[in-house]
């Protein structure tokens, strides 16, 4: 059984920053697939950043140049840098590791 167990949401004012972590505890063989999304009140679940083995990564356009998706592989642990947040990147924050995922963590950002 895995679990994906994240942490570091929270309430921050516009232009500050807050990192997500998330960690897999189980028997997870090779992670071949790592991303964090979003969902905002009455929107789509969204992408927002992923990182695959080979170590590229994929940003939506929205953050590319604010938040950075990095891994520690001997930690099984995933995070997102969130730098320069605004108001409109207030969602509950989702992490995924090939099919699993995390419960969420709420991030609210305030004007």
């Amino acid at each position: 059984q895995v679990q994906l167990v994240e942490s570091g949401g929270g309430l921050v004012q516009s232009g500050r920053s807050l990192r997500l972590s998330c960690a897999a505890s189980g028997s997870i063989f090779s992670i071949y697939y790592m991303g964090w999304y979003r969902q905002a009140p009455g929107q789509q679940r969204e992408l927002v950043a992923h990182i695959i083995s080979d170590g590229s990564t994929y940003y939506a356009n929205s953050v590319r140049g604010r938040f950075t998706i990095s891994r520690d592989n001997a930690k099984n642990t995933m995070y997102l840098q969130m730098n320069s947040l605004k108001p409109e990147d207030t969602a509950v924050y989702y992490c995924k590791m090939n099919e699993y995922w995390g419960q969420g963590t709420q991030v609210t950002v305030s004007s």
